[in-house]
């Protein structure tokens, strides 16, 4: 799936968000490199059509943002935002994964409670070789690895055509961050794209894993000014919708 970015750019009271930026992605596992405070969540947001540009040109799979946000959102999923996707760590992952089915199903439909089946047949695709929880497994008592991986899975329910990953360094360890990468290259292998940010770029790890990300530094040059010290999707106009 093919992503075109001309010169946008994303203001805010503080200052500039991010841009302006030029790149391209051409599909499948994409990395969007930057420092804290260089946009990447408000640039990830935009690209996922829940957030709208101030200046420049932008568009996903031909569709030109922000005029076809709706059609965007459509077909894009996120996971790893902090205050959109977090997990409800009280509730079993049965009772959220039937939540996240509730909300994408048509509104007329029933949606039963999840069992270990269920659970086993939604989850398998992202979790890989890794243990699946059983429905009646607590949220709260999934390591950090197995939460996240939820989290994916709870967003690829959409069947989305790109998923966008947010903050792959919430992921404190080398060990977690490989699994996690392995995931994210087998779900970009198929047929959903990834596009996830980063601070740093895991190359050992990728060269272990025999990947080869398609990376693009949000770096600014040192002309431009540097941008706001929050990324802040406050300041801008949150589409809030399915995530």
């Amino acid at each position: 799936m093919q992503i075109d970015a001309d010169q946008i750019e994303l203001s805010a009271g503080r200052g500039p968000v991010y841009g302006p930026l030029t790149f391209e992605l051409h599909g499948g596992l994409g990395v969007l490199r930057g420092d804290a405070g260089s946009g990447r969540t408000s640039l990830l947001l935009t690209l996922a059509g829940r957030m709208k540009h101030d200046a420049g040109t932008l568009t996903v799979a031909g569709h030109e943002l922000p005029r076809d946000l709706r059609e965007v959102q459509k077909f894009s999923s996120v996971a790893g935002f902090a205050g959109i996707d977090e997990l409800e760590q009280s509730v079993t992952v049965g009772a959220a994964l039937r939540e996240r089915q509730a909300w994408i199903s048509p509104w007329w439909s029933r949606v039963r409670k999840f069992n270990d089946v269920d659970v086993a047949n939604a989850c398998a695709p992202v979790f890989g070789a890794e243990p699946i929880p059983h429905a009646a497994t607590v949220i709260w008592d999934l390591d950090s690895t197995h939460q996240f991986l939820l989290r994916l899975a709870l967003a690829m329910m959409s069947v989305p055509r790109v998923l966008f990953v947010d903050d792959i360094e919430q992921l404190r360890s080398t060990e977690a961050r490989s699994i996690v990468w392995d995931r994210l290259a087998s779900i970009a292998a198929g047929h959903t794209d990834v596009v996830v940010s980063a601070s740093s770029l895991d190359e050992s790890l990728w060269e272990q894993l025999d990947i080869a990300p398609h990376v693009i530094d949000l770096r600014a040059p040192a002309e431009t000014p540097e941008p706001a010290a929050e990324d802040a999707p406050a300041h801008s106009e949150l589409i809030e919708e399915s995530v």
